[in-house]
């Protein structure tokens, strides 16, 4: 995820500032045209921009008229209609998951991946309600979909590329809006769209950046870290200083439990290619290592910086869940405040504030919250959470209304895998707690074979404890908490793992700490995380 930089137009090429307000080095050429998968800043920024290492010296050292062209241009955006309808086909599926098999229910998955890709094919947005655009007769401005609507910006470079279909830039920006649409509404039956796209614009301009970068961001998506990491290297070798592989490239070091390296790529992006994008992953790489007070300083001077609503609501949740993740409930909910004043439907904001309101005790603001979220992207976490503060409440018909938050993730899921990405880690997290937990830990441990960290830790010793493996889970859970992450789930699961092996000063004094770092983690997880600690006085 990365929202552009704040930049400065020199003589028709963008150049990006450092701190002292002197020209960052340049690529070669200027980037061709691109969709901002995160909210964007503005064009122009009078100031100048410092390096995120500022806020901390010592740091971490086919043309349209062929088929399948044709389908991926006229891949119009679902309007809110169209959410509506993918929410009742996922509720359908979910419903049938729960009278059938896993088969059964991930043939269905396969059937509504179909009926979501071709219900929303359609020539321009109006035919969804939205506004009719009409072609283009120049490349599309970027600024389109930097405007906070992606559906108009989609069918703008759709119209476009009808007119223009050898433009290989405007290719690749599609097929980055499409993965964007993708993630921001839930709906992974756009990932194949986006590589249908993104293969054209290589096929037109074989080593783009612009499309490599966008291959990195498709295989981020899908949770391929190490093609994501491919990916990104090979758009660096084109241009050492496009802003969203170097940030991709980050994201896929980290992703890979690669820390020292993430840490090492930050740094080379803060010096390349500072603002934004690079500060939040400068702050994650701190966070990861313990170093909170530098993280906060970091996303701090991000906000500082951040000229666009898109961006101010992006870092302002970034704030928002660091606060949460330390127990400070009341910062995080300004934080999250600020992001919902900028950006009103900000998915993470909106989450966010309704975890932080259960934590606060708020729970029904958090359940409607809540209900709002899934409504719109019925995606894993909060489809998690809000049938854990149904099982917390306790009111009549809550048990079957948390259940049915469970079956929808199941298949969510299945539609995930049917479009090509790997829900291991989500299917490891959710029925570990709410599911079959043999899956759980088939699943964790297949994600542990590809990848070694902090969260993947977590999940196979969660799977193991909760299938009766608690030795072996036991070195899993330690090396969760190694790096000096602070999350108060790990802990606790740190915690409950101890004691079942024996080990009680250390289940206590982790099970403490769990409480104490974050008293309201999570609506089941808590409560739990304080019987354990009273029985085991």
């Amino acid at each position: 995820m990365a929202p552009r930089t704040h930049d400065e137009e020199t003589g028709g090429r963008t150049v990006s500032k450092g701190v002292d307000g002197t020209p960052a080095p340049a690529a070669c050429e200027p980037e061709p045209t691109r969709p901002q998968t995160e909210p964007t800043g503005s064009e122009t920024e009078p100031n100048p921009v410092p390096t995120a290492s500022e806020a901390e010296p010592a740091a971490f050292g086919t043309d349209p008229a062929e088929p399948e062209a044709a389908s991926v241009v006229s891949g119009a955006a679902s309007s809110a209609s169209g959410a509506d309808r993918r929410v009742v086909a996922v509720r359908r599926v979910a419903a049938a998951g729960r009278r059938r098999h896993s088969v059964q229910l991930l043939g269905s998955a396969v059937l509504l991946a179909i009926a979501l890709t071709g219900g929303a094919i359609a020539v321009g947005a109006a035919r969804d309600g939205g506004p009719a655009v009409a072609a283009a007769s120049s490349a599309v401005d970027p600024g389109v979909l930097a405007g906070g609507n992606l559906d108009t910006g989609i069918a703008a470079l759709q119209a476009h590329l009808r007119s223009q279909p050898r433009d290989f830039g405007s290719w690749a920006t599609l097929g980055l809006a499409y993965v964007e649409q993708a993630r921001t509404k839930g709906d992974p039956a756009r990932y194949p769209q986006a590589e249908k796209a993104l293969k054209r614009s290589l096929e037109l301009a074989p080593g783009n950046d612009q499309a490599l970068a966008g291959r990195a961001a498709l295989a981020a998506a899908r949770h391929d870290f190490k093609d994501a990491l491919t990916y990104a290297d090979q758009a660096l070798k084109q241009n050492p200083y496009s802003e969203r592989a170097l940030s991709l490239r980050v994201d896929a070091l980290v992703e890979l439990g690669r820390y020292a390296e993430a840490s090492r790529a930050a740094g080379t992006a803060d010096t390349r290619k500072p603002g934004v994008p690079v500060f939040t992953r400068y702050a994650y790489v701190h966070e990861l290592r313990g170093d909170v007070p530098t993280a906060r300083r970091v996303l701090e001077q991000a906000l500082d910086v951040a000229a666009s609503p898109g961006d101010v609501a992006y870092v302002s949740a970034q704030l928002g869940q660091l606060a949460w993740n330390q127990g400070d409930y009341k910062a995080a909910l300004g934080y999250y405040a600020r992001a919902l004043a900028a950006d009103e439907n900000y998915l993470p904001a909106l989450e966010g504030r309704a975890r932080a309101q259960a934590a606060s005790g708020r729970r029904d603001e958090a359940i409607k919250g809540l209900e709002t979220v899934v409504s719109r992207y019925p995606l894993p976490g909060p489809l998690v959470e809000l049938g854990e503060l149904y099982e917390a409440r306790g009111a009549a018909g809550d048990r079957a209304r948390a259940r049915d938050q469970y079956a929808l993730v199941d298949a969510w899921i299945a539609l995930a895998r049917a479009n090509g990405v790997n829900a291991d880690l989500d299917t490891a997290l959710a029925a570990a707690d709410h599911g079959d937990k043999a899956s759980a830990l088939r699943a964790a441990r297949a994600e542990w074979a590809r990848r070694h960290t902090v969260h993947t830790a977590d999940a196979l010793a969660w799977a193991l404890h909760v299938n009766g493996h608690d030795e072996e889970a036991l070195p899993y859970a330690r090396r969760a908490t190694a790096t000096g992450y602070r999350n108060a789930a790990f802990l606790y699961h740190r915690g409950m793992i101890e004691l079942a092996t024996g080990h009680e000063k250390d289940g206590r004094a982790s099970l403490k700490a769990a409480l104490t770092l974050n008293p309201g983690f999570s609506p089941l997880g808590a409560a739990k995380a304080r019987k354990a600690l009273e029985a085991a006085k």
